[in-house]
């Protein structure tokens, strides 16, 4: 009886664990299904699963007329799935070294990379599964990879860019890295607009990681970048860089850069600074890498420079604009002035004698500006060169601008105030400056700088524009009828002064001669026996429809006035930008009868 009852509670506690045990697994499962289940499973997933990224094909960069200035065009790229690729090597005796040889040659690498992309490793020094052998692959190399017929091996669609003009436009269009993202130029500014959406493509293996062959369906399609229209007109762009390379050899100059704008729109037509670089192989610039940075940088929008004479059209439209000067005024131009304890001179003590404002500027008198600028005032003078625009960045939708430089307004002293009257103890870049001139050529706007035109796509072959460049903040900053008399006094400066070489019978052409020795931007001081010489013009006088800069930089010392430099270069320009634009010439008597 004893026994009996011994035998049937030894059963129920064999239940009684049994049941324990069956619930705790139970609980288990329902714990993995349930609870873990989402992510177990993501975990299997991730195991037989393997997403590759399939490039966008990054939007075109046109000029103003359709022309294409960079492209996108379809290659490939090649990835491994290291496991699948070993285990096929070791099923089929292929040494690892063998098949590393093979893949160098086909893809025209250097053998020991191959063999680091092969032996990669995670941050916990795991090998890992699936690397990236090569991207931007030529057809004929990803065709040599598929004649291995390696397992493992994936070969997919990638994008590369090209620049069909070489060093073309290069400061304006900058270029892109293989990742497809912009470094420098519109390639950089608009990189959002150009880059696109990338794709996926997904593959799948089996549960010995060998690929299935039927998944490359499973696909979602990049989505293309937006093209960009530039407001570069290729032929103007041709002119410029033509003449800028004439003009740096001619002159055994250390860089030329000239702009080209439309003073109405703020449109830039051509901006080129010699010497470029080739936008297809960016990295042979130079040979260090500030070499090669110094080589991408747009000297038009980062570079400052003394602007010398030409800033006496900025002191001329102040004195203009604040009523301080009228045409009756006159300046007596000894040759040297007298400021606070210093004796400021014309640049070779020139004694013009009497001179009215226009005589001033004609002969680029600096005795004559001194006096213009202590008849302005100083606090006038200052808050119509910040209004125009100096000291601060016009906005360009370009990288790099730099502000120029302007003391603060207590910081300008009698000689400083007498100086910058004249165009010394301030730098300013070439867009800057520019923006200002506009102002008198359209009749007193200042209007930004730009270079992008329009952005768009096409859907079903129909352009579609997404938007056009509309950032233009303008602002009045003096009266038509000003801009105007001041446009006349500068036609005689092409006319009878320092930029005759510029003349062009039949044709009204305005501007500005300016030559300033180059300053040090570490010292602050002078560098002897360096110069920097500019001309700024516009044409037709009368309504200007088109505005330039040329700016020489270190010209050779026996031959650096503007009138040597800078002016020969826009009368090149000029001469055939007339025809380029179609502006017609005044008729024969016409034009005597100006003179």
């Amino acid at each position: 009886m004893k026994r009996k009852k011994f035998k049937v509670r030894r059963l129920s506690i064999i239940r009684i664990i049994f049941s324990v045990a069956f619930l705790m697994l139970l609980g288990r499962l329902a714990y993995i299904s349930i609870a873990k289940g989402a992510e177990y499973k993501q975990m299997a997933i991730n195991q037989w699963k393997k997403t590759i990224e399939i490039a966008p094909k990054r939007g075109s960069i046109l000029d103003r007329n359709g022309s294409e200035l960079a492209v996108s065009v379809q290659v490939y790229r090649v990835d491994a799935d290291l496991m699948v690729l070993k285990k096929y090597l070791a099923t089929k005796k292929i040494s690892e070294d063998q098949a590393t040889y093979e893949l160098a040659k086909a893809l025209n690498m250097d053998k020991s990379k191959v063999e680091k992309i092969l032996d990669s490793k995670d941050e916990e020094g795991k090998p890992l599964q699936f690397v990236s052998l090569k991207r931007q692959v030529e057809k004929k190399f990803a065709d040599a990879v598929k004649e291995l017929k390696y397992n493992g091996l994936i070969i997919s669609q990638d994008e590369t860019r090209i620049y069909p003009n070489g060093s073309f436009l290069a400061h304006v269009i900058g270029h892109a890295n293989w990742e497809g993202n912009g470094i420098n130029g519109v390639e950089q500014v608009y990189n959002e607009e150009l880059k696109g959406t990338p794709g996926l493509k997904v593959l799948e293996t089996d549960r010995a990681n060998n690929e299935l062959p039927t998944t490359d369906s499973l696909l979602v399609q990049p989505v293309n970048g937006k093209n960009l229209v530039l407001t570069i007109d290729t032929r103007i762009q041709m002119l410029a860089e033509r003449v800028a390379n004439e003009t740096l050899k001619e002159n055994n100059a250390k860089s030329v850069s000239i702009t080209i704008m439309d003073p109405n729109s703020g449109e830039i037509l051509a901006m080129v600074n010699t010497p470029a670089y080739d936008l297809n192989k960016p990295n042979g610039a130079g040979k260090t890498n500030e070499e090669i940075q110094e080589a991408w940088k747009n000297g038009a929008v980062s570079d400052v420079f003394e602007p010398g004479s030409i800033f006496k059209v900025i002191t001329a439209a102040a004195g203009l604009q604040t009523n301080s000067v009228t045409s009756e005024d006159r300046f007596n131009s000894t040759g040297s002035i007298k400021v606070a304890n210093e004796t400021l001179k014309n640049d070779k003590m020139e004694a013009n004698g009497i001179l009215d404002l226009a005589g001033i500027i004609k002969h680029s008198d600096n005795v004559g500006f001194i006096q213009l600028g202590q008849k302005i005032g100083k606090e006038k003078l200052y808050e119509f060169v910040t209004n125009v625009g100096f000291g601060k960045k016009t906005g360009i939708d370009l990288p790099g601008e730099s502000i120029g430089i302007i003391r603060a307004l207590k910081d300008i002293g009698p000689v400083e105030f007498a100086t910058m009257s004249y165009g010394q103890g301030v730098a300013v870049t070439q867009v800057q400056y520019l923006a200002a001139f506009n102002a008198v050529a359209n009749g007193g706007t200042w209007i930004r700088p730009h270079v992008m035109k329009e952005i768009f796509h096409t859907e079903d072959d129909k352009k579609i524009i997404d938007r056009k460049y509309e950032s233009l903040d303008e602002k009045n900053i003096m009266s038509k009828e000003k801009a105007a008399e001041l446009r006349g006094y500068l036609e005689e400066v092409v006319k009878k002064g320092t930029a005759t070489a510029t003349y062009m019978e039949g044709y009204h052409i305005a501007g500005k001669t300016g030559t300033a020795n180059k300053v040090n931007t570490e010292t602050g001081k002078y560098e002897k026996g360096k110069y920097v010489s500019s001309f700024a013009g516009m044409a037709p006088v009368n309504n200007p429809k088109v505005t330039l800069i040329v700016t020489v930089k270190e010209p050779s010392p026996d031959k650096y006035y503007a009138s040597q430099t800078a002016v020969p270069a826009a009368q090149k320009l000029f001469s055939e930008l007339f025809t380029i634009l179609n502006i017609e010439p005044d008729t024969v008597s016409e034009s005597k009868s100006s003179n």
